[in-house]
């Protein structure tokens, strides 16, 4: 069972990035989802997700908070920012986690799903 995190504080980017991978991959997975970094944080060793798509912008804890404190300890999931910044700083802040796989913007788009999940 392959197990994905969404991590965003807005219910409908997250009600629709849910059903998109949810119709688009045809194999067994489970979606948790958090609106608060805080709380999927303390969560993360339980879960050992296989991908993490996190938000930026969130209140309480943002995405890079959330990167600065994430070790994973027995999975190393691929960690996908899914962000409504275009920002160019934001893009290559990015690229210095080891852990982030890639920048998306928001929405997440069908093309994304299939290069990620195939």
């Amino acid at each position: 069972m392959v197990r994905i995190v969404l991590i965003d504080d807005d219910p409908i980017s997250t009600f629709v990035t849910e059903k998109l991978i949810s119709k688009n991959i045809r194999f067994p997975h489970q979606i948790f989802k958090y609106d608060s970094a805080v709380n999927a944080l303390k969560e993360m060793d339980n879960i050992q997700p296989n991908y993490l798509f996190l938000d930026l912008n969130m209140p309480e804890m943002t995405g890079w908070d959330f990167l600065e404190e994430f070790e994973p300890c027995q999975s190393s999931p691929e960690v996908y920012i899914l962000s409504s910044s275009v920002d160019e700083r934001d893009i290559d802040k990015a690229r210095n986690y080891s852990v982030v796989k890639k920048y998306l913007s928001k929405p997440l788009i069908k093309k994304y799903i299939k290069t990620i999940f195939n």
